[in-house]
């Protein structure tokens, strides 16, 4: 039997960075078939396009793909003006882009270039974009709630348990945390703020294929609770749950989906 999906975005916009590939179009997917228009950022225009294409022509919704480098002001400013150009508002904003160095590099290793390259993108670009974006979603209005707009930062399991062999991966999804927690208490109560912590999933930064998740696993001595690997799916299920009627009472809060590794 077919799942049926509650239009309940109908009328609001969202925005997703790192939109192109992984935790990022597998959202474009699911708000774009709850209802909503969606602008996707990324900076690889070729992989941008193609997903914009394919998720207007499953959903029938408007898909706009911003070419953005969210480590860049300029640019992240200039995105935010022609996104709620194209759209008559955005509801939702997933904070999703990210990219990660060779893991098994020790803190007293990483080189100053790998320092920055990392907490430009994961750090500092989310907090670009949620400065670009949070007057004009805490001024919205919806006859159907309360709240403006929803914030959801993607993190990591790697921001709560830090692994010392992906250091300033770690170093930058503990400050993503706590900018959410920040946001979420400068901007309530109209936009309600929360960050994910995915664990071992098969996704597009460096745990791309399922044989890799499983040699670091093997490698590290590492038994997932659940005994599996994580997917795509387990986030976004999350992500629309925080964008929907059911979580209009949380923020502030970070959200661990590893299949119980947050706990051991």
């Amino acid at each position: 039997m077919k799942k049926m999906i509650e239009k309940f975005l109908e009328g609001k916009g969202a925005l997703i960075t790192g939109g192109a590939s992984g935790f990022g179009r597998g959202a474009a997917y699911a708000f774009a078939e709850r209802g909503a228009d969606v602008v996707i950022i990324d900076i690889n225009e070729e992989l941008l396009e193609e997903t914009a294409k394919k998720v207007a022509d499953k959903t029938g919704k408007k898909v706009i793909p911003i070419v953005c480098d969210v480590a860049k002001s300029d640019q992240v400013e200039a995105m935010a003006k022609q996104a709620f150009r194209e759209l008559d508002n955005i509801y939702i904003l997933f904070n999703n882009a990210g990219i990660g160095i060779a893991y098994g590099k020790n803190i007293c290793r990483v080189r100053e270039e790998q320092w920055d390259k990392i907490m430009s993108v994961n750090l500092k670009g989310q907090w670009l974009v949620a400065k670009s974006l949070w007057r004009k979603m805490k001024a919205q209005k919806f006859d159907d709630e309360m709240l403006s707009g929803r914030i959801i930062c993607n993190a990591s399991l790697a921001g709560i348990k830090l692994n010392p062999k992906l250091p300033t991966y770690s170093i930058t999804k503990v400050g993503v945390i706590a900018l959410a927690k920040l946001l979420a208490k400068t901007l309530a109560p109209y936009i309600t703020v929360n960050s994910i912590a995915p664990g071992f999933h098969v996704t597009g930064i460096y745990l791309n294929k399922v044989e890799v998740v499983e040699t670091i696993l093997r490698e590290e001595g590492i038994q997932i609770p659940l005994n599996r690997i994580g997917t795509v799916e387990d986030i976004v299920d999350l992500v629309v749950f925080l964008a929907s009627p059911a979580s209009t009472y949380i923020t502030g809060q970070c959200i661990p989906v590893g299949g119980g590794l947050a706990n051991f």
